[in-house]
């Protein structure tokens, strides 16, 4: 496990200093910037003791490998992760719970953007494989303006397995496909639930596909053939959020 992590961003910055401020060790600031929100970040760094250091833009760069920074990146204890252990105690303080899964998404720009609707639609967690996924990077957190310190990202080492025990406590697993017979507008979508959103291109694997209660698609009027799964998972929560009346 990695002793340290890379943060970067203002809105990842800022979701760090009010959930787990514990965290941070040092904060690395371009030099010259005055706007109002990275003065609020330093400032309130500051106060919880952290270390900051004014630099040029090459020296965040490097550090960020080129990464988008916005001006601010931060060196930090890495994240508490979550498991399996860590879903059991959510589903039993959830009584209608709305998880989102992902597949085999490895991009961490589509990780990002998943958290960041997650959080939107209010879904209580995002789950994904320890194998054969991506996991919360820098880049992620930063996508996720700030959802990745909010919404629980759960690392399962068997997943079919998790969907089986999730059916087994009544949660209604419903997978996204493109040879399903019917639309996701044309399925009832309401009570605890799981959204299984595939990678693109390869959609979800076999034995995941094989466990979901119910397949279903979006319509594609085009000539594209699929979505970015982000902006799939969008459409998706959003008509579930729609049917639950949230």
């Amino acid at each position: 496990m990695a002793q340290q992590e890379w943060l970067y961003g203002l809105h990842a910055m800022q979701a760090v200093i009010e959930n787990e401020p514990e965290r941070l060790i040092e904060i690395w600031v371009l030099k010259g910037r005055d706007d109002e929100r990275l003065i609020n970040i330093v400032n309130q760094a500051r106060r919880f003791g952290v270390s900051v250091q004014f630099c040029n833009r090459k020296v965040l760069d490097d550090k960020v490998k080129g990464e988008q920074h916005q001006g601010i990146v931060a060196r930090a204890k890495p994240a508490k992760v979550l498991d399996e252990s860590d879903l059991d105690r959510l589903l039993e303080s959830t009584p209608a719970p709305l998880l989102l899964v992902l597949d085999g998404v490895t991009d961490p720009h589509n990780i990002g953007a998943c958290l960041r609707t997650a959080d939107a639609a209010g879904a209580h967690a995002l789950i994904v494989p320890k194998d054969k996924s991506g996991g919360l990077t820098g880049t992620a957190r930063k996508v996720a303006c700030g959802a990745a310190e909010v919404v629980p990202f759960i690392q399962v080492t068997n997943l079919s397995r998790t969907l089986k025990q999730l059916q087994d406590k009544g949660v209604w697993i419903i997978g996204t496909a493109g040879e399903a017979e019917q639309l996701i507008y044309d399925c009832k979508l309401s009570g605890p639930m799981a959204l299984v959103m595939g990678a693109e291109g390869k959609g979800m694997r076999r034995l995941t596909r094989e466990t979901c209660d119910e397949l279903v698609k979006l319509p594609m009027a085009g000539s594209v053939s699929s979505l970015n799964v982000s902006v799939a998972t969008g459409i998706c929560l959003y008509e579930i959020v729609r049917q639950r009346g949230l």
